[in-house]
């Protein structure tokens, strides 16, 4: 089956500012991935391409990085998902920026039933929690998570 999950947000910020925080990605001092209330991710080599690692059960590797642009991911695991993910900026004028995260794969097996139960539920509210904590540094109004019911049960499952 065919998935195809696309998250994008503007952020009042310069392209050259955020391409600062996804070169922070993984790091002791990450400014992108909400490490605060997820499992950190974390890369065996750091930030270049061919380095594995991951977060949680997720495991990829590193197959695209572009400091200023890109940095793609490859899943190994779960064994049913056979495609990428990958975070994508771009400059819309001198001081915005747009963030993108796109999930592009084949799911499988077990991996469908997992996807639509509870992977899609965690992996949008993380997403829309790093693009929050993006955004908060950057802007005067703070965007607060709101997880749905669904979220906030398979965390507590999870825990």
């Amino acid at each position: 089956m065919k998935v195809e999950n696309i998250h994008q947000r503007i952020i009042n910020a310069p392209i050259n500012t955020i391409s600062e925080c996804l070169k922070t990605l993984a790091s002791e001092n990450d400014t992108i991935w909400p490490k605060e209330k997820w499992p950190s991710i974390r890369f065996k080599e750091g930030l270049k391409v061919g380095s594995k690692g991951g977060h949680g059960p997720i495991r990829y590797t590193i197959e695209v990085y572009e400091p200023n642009e890109i940095i793609q991911f490859r899943f190994s695991n779960p064994k049913d998902f056979n495609g990428i993910h990958k975070f994508e900026i771009t400059a819309l004028n001198a001081s915005q920026t747009s963030i993108k995260h796109t999930i592009d794969m084949v799911v499988k097996g077990k991996g469908i039933l997992l996807w639509y139960s509870s992977i899609l539920h965690l992996h949008n509210a993380l997403i829309e929690d790093a693009f929050d904590k993006v955004e908060n540094q950057f802007g005067s109004v703070k965007h607060p998570a709101k997880w749905t019911i669904w979220v906030r049960i398979l965390r507590k499952l999870l825990s």
